[in-house]
Parts: structure tokens; C-alpha cells; sequence
């Protein structure tokens, strides 16, 4: 059944079409028969008991410089739609998280996805704290003394914003590092926000490994091997993807979180692994499934839309 789906994301117009996973979920869509609507998040708004937006019905293709056609700009309402995706990117501040308070108001009668109470109250960084046992010692604090006391504990310790992403602002202390009260103090007057601080785990050096879980379900990895003389190995800051198959310890991880997921209508999500341990569960706006599809040659966006039409004929 061709559905109507509209979706809420950063310009268009900027996309690596060969990178991009909205651009390929857009694709898949209507190669299975659904009709498109693209807007960006300013354009999102509520009146008079509606939640409406101002976009462009929405053709896409796979040519470079020619990738995507609009239609005239319109107002929908948005509950005339039979999905709508939350796929802006980060950061995680009040224009994101008033996004989900407005699609909220819509769900599930349209289906929002990933779904935006869960979204909200499941920053990357947080979530992965109902996972002790399978995250490196962390701690989440603003006060200085108690960041020294975990880094002295730990020595080698990774520091970096609560709510950042793409591995922007990410620094690694090792114990020689002298710098932890000015980067403190470069974080503190920029918000107040507490910092995370996680035990640094060597393996890093071999790769950060994104597996993506479609409904609670892994469906694949790659791993993002850091540049030479970086810690950080996003994708975004010069990280290199490498295929990788999913190891008996990132088993046993999906198959604890994913239930969680599933319970709480996360359909795609991405976790990063480094050796062990899990890092962070990206519900926001996971990236990495066209990397995947190459190397692996598995359809991931079918497997979403084929979640996304379960839960919705179900």
C-alpha cells in the first residue's frame, strides 16, 4: 500500500548523495510506490490545534548536481500523512527537542519516526546509562573536582560535550595531558550543560564500530577507522569506513538493547562499539547505512520500510 510520507530534515540541497542515509531512505520510498514531502525544521509549526508545516512534494535521484525536484511550496497538515521522519541533525538543544514536542502531538495516529517521546528523552549519550554493564566506566558531571577525581581514577580518560555530535569537540586526556581545566573552562562558558567523560579503551585505534539495528534487529556494520594521529573516528572528521561482520560480544549487545528499542518505537538506530564496549545508541539521526548496503550488499532501507509497513499494517 503506497503510503504518504513526509520528511523533516536539513536542506536537501546540501547532501552527499553516496553518504547520506535520509537521501537513501528517500529513495527507497519511492522506489517502493510512496509518495514524498520534504521540509526543514524551521518550517514545522502548531496553530489552533494543528501541526502543520510549509515544504516541496519531493522527487529524488541518484545524479550528482540533479539529485532532487520540488514542488510548489504548499501547507500540510501533518497528520494527513501516513509517516513522518525526525531526520535533522543534531545538536540536541531546544529547536530539536521542541520538534518532538510538536510531532509528538501527531504520533502515532501518523507515525513519527523514530518516535519522538523516546527521541527526546533518549539523548545518544544518556541512553547507553540504562547499560552499565556494557559501557566503559563514564561519568556525566560539570563540577571540576569531580572530573579530576575520575580522570586521576582512570588516567587515560576520552572528554566531550553531552549533547554534540560528528565528534566535534571530542578530546582524549591521557595522563601526561595538562589541559582538562582549560578545556573546562572553554565548555563551561559556552553552555550549562554538564560533560561526559569516559574511560579511553585502546582498541579505538582499530576502529569505531557502527552496527545498525533496524526495529531492535542488527542488520549489519561498518567500522570507522580513525585517521592517522586522530582519536576520533566519525566520518565527519576524516574517519575511514571499512566493512566488518558483527562479532559474538556485539550480539550479545544488540540482543540486550534491542528489545529497549523496539519497546520504545526506535526503528533506526545506530550504536557505536569500540573492542567491548558500547559507547553511544544513536536514535537522533543515525547514519551509515549506504556504507553498509556497499559492503555488505544488504538493502538496509528496505529493511526499515519493510519495519515501517509492518508496524503500520499491524
Amino acid at each position: 500500500m503506497a503510503l504518504k510520507v513526509a520528511i523533516q530534515m536539513d536542506p536537501i540541497s546540501d547532501v552527499n548523495i553516496n553518504a547520506d542515509t535520509t537521501f537513501r531512505i528517500a529513495e527507497e520510498a519511492q522506489a517502493r510506490g510512496h509518495s514524498l514531502f520534504y521540509y526543514t525544521p524551521d518550517k514545522l509549526f502548531y496553530r489552533e490545534g494543528r501541526v502543520l508545516a510549509h515544504g516541496w512534494p519531493l522527487e529524488v535521484r541518484r545524479e550528482f548536481g540533479d539529485h532532487y525536484s520540488l514542488g510548489d511550496e504548499q501547507e500540510v497538515d501533518l497528520q494527513d500523512y501516513d509517516v513522518v521522519w525526525l531526520r535533522q541533525d543534531p545538536p540536541f538543544d531546544m529547536g530539536y527537542i521542541t520538534t518532538t514536542y510538536l510531532l509528538e502531538r501527531i504520533h502515532p495516529q501518523t507515525m513519527v519516526v523514530n518516535d519522538p517521546f523516546w527521541v527526546r528523552n533518549s539523548p545518544e549519550k544518556l541512553f547507553v546509562l540504562n547499560f552499565p554493564e556494557l559501557t566503559p566506566p563514564t561519568l556525566i558531571a560539570r563540577d571540576l573536582a569531580t572530573i579530576r577525581e575520575f580522570k586521576a581514577r582512570h588516567g587515560d580518560v576520552i572528554l566531550k560535550p553531552l549533547y554534540g555530535n560528528g565528534g566535534a569537540g571530542v578530546f582524549r586526556l591521557d595522563p601526561n595531558d595538562r589541559n582538562l581545566a582549560s578545556l573546562h573552562e572553554l565548555f563551561t562558558g559556552i553552555n550549562n550543560e554538564p560533560l561526559i567523560v569516559q574511560k579511553y579503551v585502546p582498541a579505538v585505534v582499530n576502529g569505531d564500530k557502527r552496527i545498525i539495528l533496524v526495529d531492535g534487529e542488527p542488520a549489519g556494520a561498518i567500522n570507522r577507522v580513525p585517521a592517522t594521529g586522530e582519536t576520533r573516528s566519525n566520518m565527519h572528521v576524516g574517519g575511514r569506513p571499512e566493512r566488518i561482520g558483527l562479532t559474538e560480544r556485539d550480539l550479545e549487545i544488540c540482543s540486550k538493547i534491542g528489545p529497549v528499542l523496539r519497546e520504545k518505537g526506535q526503528i533506526l538506530v545506530g550504536i557505536d562499539v569500540i573492542g567491548e564496549w558500547l559507547t553511544e545508541i544513536n536514535v537522533t539521526s543515525p547514519t551509515g547505512i549506504q556504507e553498509m548496503e556497499r559492503f555488505d550488499g544488504t538493502n538496509v532501507a528496505r529493511m526499515i520500510w519493510e519495519a515501517i509497513e509492518r508496524r503500520r499494517n499491524g
